[in-house]
């Protein structure tokens, strides 16, 4: 798997009109969250016109409460381990909102300046894919190539960074079966 011009060469491509530039260009976190539309209902193509733009408010009840939401995310990564991206990564995705992140050093606010969001089709209850683990790791390895300010220790959750809104990826993400799978990857992760 490689970056390509700021994509994922291997991706189906899918591109989002939520973005706009990052103040900076600093690429140096990734945030991971999780989705599933309807809630707990995985497949379908729901996912994507939200990311589009394109989601029936009429299709399902849960739908009419984003119509109007604009938001986005990089990548989404399905349960079998498709990969579609929506937005460029040198670009500002609109995944993390009002957020906030200590980073070792200082306090960084509004994440989305500075890291990829990867949306993993699932929910806090029901189990990741094995193909999901494996996908995000190849995918972690190809950015921290492309954008060496990524290490591991600036991979964090939704969750942490805005924990008074959000909960995902959830206890369903097992950090520790994610790490594995970083480590039986043929390149160090440090």
């Amino acid at each position: 798997m490689r970056v390509d011009n700021h994509w994922l060469a291997s991706a189906r491509h899918l591109e989002s009109p939520n973005h706009n530039r990052r103040p900076e260009g600093e690429v140096s976190a990734l945030v991971l969250h999780s989705i599933s539309l309807p809630p707990g209902r995985f497949g379908g193509d729901a996912i994507e016109r939200l990311f589009t733009n394109c989601l029936d408010p009429a299709a399902h009840p849960y739908f009419a409460t984003l119509h109007s939401l604009r938001v986005s995310a990089h990548v989404l990564i399905r349960r079998d381990g498709d990969i579609v991206q929506f937005v460029g990564f040198d670009k500002r995705a609109w995944h993390a909102g009002r957020s906030r992140w200590w980073d070792g050093q200082r306090e960084r606010r509004e994440l989305n300046d500075f890291s990829i969001g990867i949306e993993l089709e699932g929910d806090e209850v029901h189990a990741y894919r094995d193909a999901q683990y494996r996908c995000l790791a190849r995918v972690f390895m190809a950015l921290r190539e492309h954008y060496p300010a990524l290490s591991l220790e600036r991979v964090t959750s939704h969750a942490h960074v805005a924990p008074l809104r959000k909960t995902d990826p959830g206890p369903a993400f097992d950090w520790a079966y994610f790490r594995r799978c970083l480590d039986a990857l043929p390149y160090a992760t440090s």
